[in-house]
């Protein structure tokens, strides 16, 4: 006769980041947790990084040859006596020369809190914005893989699938993009007050539609950064393959190093556009010409200046906090019914 006996799948046997079993393949997290999982990762990277990602755009607009924006006196200065009718002179702020000597200048002219000055419309995207990036990127990537019959992407393929989330993602962020570069300017701190302050104008004076101005240098800046990005980041996670016995703490630096060596990547790629789209954005009337033309223009005119301040480690947070949340949300949420006794029927 025969009989059952339990056969339970132990807890302890479920495989931790760094450790996975390479005999299963392992299942797409659910659009929903990847969703969680993009937005902590967004909004950890954000909080860290933001103060540089002012002292990028401040940079990118110190040479404005795409607009004519009047500038403001620098904080501190005051206007020049002129005669009664004739234009005041226009005063050109004293040019930024490093990173840190901007950092240093915003703290001790306008203060620390002005670091993150125009914050709450990226904050406010960031959660979306990041879930929909590593969201589709993972769920096109499981469909190329479908599609194809594919075990795995191969770099060039996982570049391609990131630019295809890249474009997505600039789709939904140009109308905040545009009012975080307004705000971060200094020459617009006498222009707005604040994010709904600057949200009003720009619908009031220029119209609704002024929100979307760069979108095609955006799309141009999202696809090719996000393209190289996970392309370089599946190319290094297959030529350093991990180890089925490294720790935690060794998972977490791999993923730092293949992060942050994608962000720098995909830095040197997008820089351009980055550049075009805030001096378009910025860009109070006139007409806007195309991206392309415009990053022409500014290698004739500027060359390739020291912008790459922000994106680097950026990448490396971004994968890190992504990786690690989404695999513990795989382990004890997604998996947890694999886990449950199952019976065996046993043999004579």
């Amino acid at each position: 006769m025969a009989t059952s006996t339990p056969s339970t799948t132990s807890a302890s046997s479920r495989s931790l980041p760094g450790a996975a079993s390479h005999s299963t393949k392992r299942k797409p997290l659910p659009f929903a947790y990847q969703f969680l999982a993009g937005s902590i990762a967004g909004v950890t990277e954000i909080a860290c990084m933001y103060p540089l990602d002012l002292v990028k755009t401040r940079f990118q607009l110190q040479v404005n040859p795409l607009s004519k924006v009047t500038i403001v006196p620098p904080h501190g200065t005051t206007a020049t006596t002129v005669a009664k009718g004739q234009q005041p002179p226009t005063v050109a702020p004293r040019p930024y020369t490093s990173i840190l000597g901007c950092l240093q200048r915003v703290i001790r002219r306008e203060g620390v809190l002005r670091l993150y000055r125009g914050v709450l419309p990226p904050l406010i995207a960031e959660a979306p914005k990041r879930a929909i990036k590593f969201g589709a990127n993972e769920q096109w990537g499981f469909a190329l893989k479908k599609l194809f019959s594919l075990d795995r992407l191969t770099a060039l393929q996982a570049g391609f699938v990131g630019s295809l989330a890249g474009a997505t993602e600039a789709m939904f962020v140009t109308p905040f993009e545009l009012v975080k570069v307004r705000l971060q300017d200094r020459s617009s701190l006498k222009l707005y007050t604040g994010t709904v302050d600057c949200m009003r104008k720009v619908a009031a004076q220029e119209g609704v539609l002024t929100f979307y101005h760069g979108l095609e240098a955006t799309i141009w800046r999202h696809a090719t950064w996000s393209g190289m990005y996970f392309m370089i980041v599946q190319g290094f996670r297959t030529a350093f393959p991990e180890r089925s016995t490294a720790t935690k703490e060794e998972s977490m630096m791999r993923n730092f190093a293949a992060g942050t060596l994608g962000g720098v990547m995909g830095v040197l790629v997008n820089t351009p556009f980055d550049v075009v789209k805030s001096r378009i954005q910025n860009q109070h009337a006139g007409p806007i010409g195309y991206a392309l033309s415009n990053v022409a223009r500014l290698y004739r005119q500027e060359g390739l200046a020291p912008k790459l301040v922000r994106l680097g480690p950026g990448g490396g947070l971004l994968l890190v906090v992504f990786d690690r949340t989404s695999e513990l949300m795989r382990i004890f949420i997604v998996d947890e019914s694999s886990n449950k006794p199952v019976v065996i029927p046993a043999t004579l």
